[in-house]
């Protein structure tokens, strides 16, 4: 008897830690601002992204069929990329995914589909109006227009969509997020529903702080930054005709609470460039004006690579060789500010034309 309670008890541990949230953290692309992938159905943008960016099925667990990591490549394999570029505030995704039966001649929601959920500033918690606790206030029905998918975004991908049907559905209150210029898709693909095949498509989401029923006029777009992690996850959720339920249903979070409570959700990293996509010294800053009155500006240095020297002009036939500089000008004007900057592996400079304005 102890040792089957001893069995059992190994089993719940086994069951737990199997789907639980995984710790791994994932890498999500910086793709250069001179190569950032258009959504056109031609791939060759994802070229540049190295093998060690790509999750793969081995990642997924099959959380209604509890088959764990012993998913077969051969009836189901799956492969996706993240991309994001520094400076924009979207999330490119490339997928590639092999099915032995494609389903996806319903309308409605009984078909493939890849469900993204990405909650960018990490604020977690419950975001589906069914789960909001002024339900013992309010119907859910008002509840849909109130915060509804707001502070976690949830889209139904369809792989594929068949002619005239959304290319996604959010579940939420704020539909307008999947449509142009917030996302975009497009397919690749030769094959019809019942059939085996593989399905390649690209598409990007503009991840929100907080999405409004209104629109973008009372949004928040999430504020990407190098280095910084975001929450997010996926589900492929995978039909075959003839069956009424999805199977499997593969979780990348291992836990299918991922879809309705962004606590359960992965960890993603906004990578920097790889050492092979970065110059090796470039010039850039950026400048505030402290006081208009006093004419006095304070120049911050953004500049990339290995610097040992320093040399600002402000305009007014005075330098500085500081990093980080705060100017008083002794009269308006409108001024050609320069930042030269030298190192072990060069020269740069950065020329910014009467931006800097003083009174």
């Amino acid at each position: 008897m102890n040792k089957i309670i001893i069995l059992s008890l190994l089993t719940l541990v086994f069951i737990r830690q199997a789907i639980c949230q995984p710790m791994t953290e994932y890498k999500i692309f910086q793709f250069p601002r001179t190569a950032i992938p258009r959504i056109d159905g031609d791939f060759s943008d994802w070229a540049m992204v190295p093998d060690d960016y790509t999750i793969g099925l081995s990642e997924l667990f099959d959380t209604h069929g509890g088959r764990g990591a012993n998913l077969n490549p051969e009836e189901f394999d799956l492969k996706v990329k993240v991309g994001w570029v520094n400076g924009e505030n979207r999330l490119y995704f490339y997928l590639e995914a092999y099915d032995d039966c494609w389903d996806f001649a319903n309308e409605g929601l009984r078909q493939d589909i890849f469900e993204l959920v990405i909650d960018a500033d990490l604020s977690g918690g419950l975001f589906i109006k069914e789960d909001n606790g002024n339900t013992r206030k309010l119907p859910v029905s008002d509840l849909h227009f109130k915060g509804h998918g707001a502070h976690a975004q949830n889209y139904h991908i369809f792989t594929p969509v068949q002619p005239g049907k959304e290319w996604a559905m959010v579940w939420g209150s704020t539909p307008w997020i999947k449509d142009f210029p917030y996302a975009n898709v497009a397919y690749q693909y030769d094959f019809a529903p019942g059939e085996s095949g593989v399905l390649k498509m690209e598409f990007l989401i503009t991840p929100f702080d907080y999405a409004a029923v209104e629109g973008i006029s009372r949004s928040v777009i999430s504020q990407l930054k190098e280095n910084e992690l975001i929450a997010m996850s996926w589900c492929m959720i995978d039909y075959d005709v003839g069956k009424t339920k999805a199977d499997p249903v593969m979780c990348l979070s291992h836990d299918f609470r991922m879809i309705r409570d962004a606590s359960y959700l992965n960890y993603f990293r906004l990578m920097p460039l790889e050492p092979s996509l970065r110059p090796l010294i470039a010039a850039d800053w950026s400048f505030i004006e402290l006081d208009r009155e006093q004419r006095l500006i304070r120049f911050t240095d953004n500049s990339t690579g290995q610097i040992t020297k320093y040399i600002w002009d402000f305009g007014d036939g005075t330098t500085s060789n500081e990093k980080n500089p705060i100017h008083q000008y002794q009269k308006a004007g409108e001024w050609v500010v320069k930042l030269s900057i030298e190192g072990p592996d060069g020269y740069d400079r950065k020329i910014k034309i009467w931006e800097v304005v003083t009174k």
